[in-house]
């Protein structure tokens, strides 16, 4: 009864965490708890239809599984691989939220960067482990945008321009724009003439970026992605 309690307790206190106004002071509250039981309450917030306390838990759990891998490297593979293993059709779940995730800790840590990047690609591989269902290629490719971000470099070793340009095609608008943020991010290399036909696409989206929400059109989206090219080439 008592661990349970314990248990019940722990879940509240993460949860009233997430909901801090100030997200520093969450994260840093986070730290001073134990990191492997403060992740299965970090992994169920993955799950909810609060938008708002689902990337607080996506931001979390980048922060939390890179300080278990400072420590423990194996451990925090264990916890790439449960996620992985939710996308995984013999789960028996969707994995809500998963590919979002494992962005963000690979964002967080480079050694599990260099380990995992190319199983996220994989999931928007036709000859890899695709995943065809649109909301979750959304959380991919926003966690190869978010990887981008910090790391582009391990991205671009494995040929994730390429990978990412069959996205700015997809007939889901949210995967048009988060590929063209990912792609400026990356080099547009071939991809240029796609993204300049998506100047006219007018389609709103939701995004998440940078911890906060905004709306924006995928035309605008395409446009920073053709300019952060340019700056790239110097132009």
């Amino acid at each position: 009864m008592k661990k349970s309690t314990g248990r019940t307790a722990l879940k509240h206190r993460v949860l009233s965490l997430l909901k801090l106004p100030d997200f520093d002071q969450a994260l840093d509250e986070l730290s001073k708890l134990h990191p492997r039981k403060v992740i299965n309450t970090l992994i169920a917030s993955l799950y909810t239809d609060d938008e708002d306390m689902k990337w607080r838990a996506v931001t979390a759990m980048g922060f939390i599984v890179s300080n278990i891998a400072a420590k423990d490297m194996e451990s925090a593979r264990t916890i790439m691989r449960h996620l992985m293993w939710s996308l995984n059709d013999e789960s028996g779940g969707i994995g809500w939220g998963a590919p979002e995730a494992m962005g963000e800790i690979m964002t967080c840590n480079e050694g599990l960067a260099e380990e995992f990047a190319h199983i996220l690609l994989s999931y928007i591989r036709e000859d890899g482990n695709y995943i065809d269902y649109q909301p979750l290629q959304r959380g991919v490719v926003w966690g190869l945008g978010r990887l981008a971000q910090v790391r582009p470099d391990i991205l671009r070793e494995k040929d994730a321009t390429r990978i990412l340009y069959p996205c700015l095609g997809s007939s889901d608008a949210t995967v048009r724009a988060l590929a063209a943020w990912a792609m400026g991010l990356l080099g547009v290399q071939d991809g240029r003439s796609q993204l300049e036909a998506l100047l006219t696409d007018n389609a709103e989206v939701h995004l998440y970026r940078d911890w906060h929400f905004s709306v924006r059109r995928v035309s605008e989206m395409a446009s920073e992605a053709l300019g952060a090219d340019k700056r790239k080439d110097g132009s």
